[in-house]
């Protein structure tokens, strides 16, 4: 009997991920792309869900009702394990999540972060990658750290349930809560590196001018900033309500465009199809 109710759970969990992946909306910012804080804080919400519903499956299937979560004095129950270690592995995140979306906040409206809207559909890529698509090597280890964790809680449970909640080692909240606080840091550093977001060409009033040329989306674009096409040399872009604007000729092939600030911060070369 346990092993069918942990089967029928396992099955569970694997069906609740499905959903998620195809409607990854669930787990979005403001700005459309995935929450790296939101999307743990839910992985987490949903595993301890999910476990807490396969125990009381177990209590009913195999009869021992309300009995099994009240055992006699100087048993330990099957929730006995829920606080502190688990409560703490749910909190942590979610702490993360509101620290983060506080930090988010503040910087946007400093204007010391720019975000532009997702110009796609919301890929789960983007948990471990920064907005201008590179891997963030902060927003990886904190996804990392968390997943082994979890997969570490699941295994051990799906081996005994009978038990109930598997008594976690205490330092298995370091290894949740450090990559959490490097995150967190990650995203208090100021860091206005260009953002691309899109690309097209206009055959007149791309400028003050009406020039043909280039015209480019997206975020954090100083003056006197550079736009590399292709493998041309470099050339300086005027900047126009926002907008870059290079003055160039229809471009016929597939290319990308790169942008580089005065300062040296480049963006993301961004993949322009005419």
């Amino acid at each position: 009997m346990e092993a069918v109710i942990t089967g029928v759970g396992l099955l569970g969990l694997l069906g609740t991920a499905l959903v998620i992946g195809k409607r990854p909306g669930v787990v979005t910012g403001k700005d459309g792309r995935i929450s790296t804080s939101l999307i743990l804080a839910l992985a987490w919400t949903v595993v301890l869900v999910w476990m807490l519903l396969v125990l009381l499956a177990y209590a009913v299937a195999t009869g021992k009702g309300l009995a099994y979560f009240t055992p006699p004095d100087g048993k330990a129950g099957p929730l006995a394990a829920l606080s502190p270690t688990y409560l703490e592995l749910l909190g942590g995140p979610f702490a993360a999540l509101l620290l983060a979306k506080a930090v988010v906040g503040g910087r946007l409206k400093s204007g010391t972060m720019t975000k532009m809207p997702n110009p796609g559909a919301a890929r789960f890529r983007e948990a471990v990658s920064s907005d201008s698509g590179r891997t963030d090597l902060m927003d990886l280890q904190y996804v990392l750290f968390n997943g082994v964790a979890m997969l570490y809680v699941v295994v051990l449970f799906a081996m005994d349930v009978a038990p109930g909640l598997p008594k976690l080692p205490g330092e298995i909240w370091v290894l949740t809560a450090a990559p959490a606080g490097a995150y967190l840091a990650n995203k208090t550093t100021p860091r206005p590196n260009p953002v691309v977001t899109g690309v097209s060409y206009q055959e007149s009033g791309g400028d003050a001018a009406g020039q043909p040329g280039l015209v480019i989306e997206g975020g954090s674009f100083p003056e006197h900033t550079r736009v590399t096409i292709g493998d041309a040399a470099p050339v300086e872009a005027r900047l126009v309500r926002g907008r870059l604007f290079v003055p160039a000729p229809r471009v016929a092939a597939p290319t990308t465009v790169t942008v580089t600030t005065p300062t040296g911060l480049r963006s993301e070369p961004f993949a322009y199809r005419p």
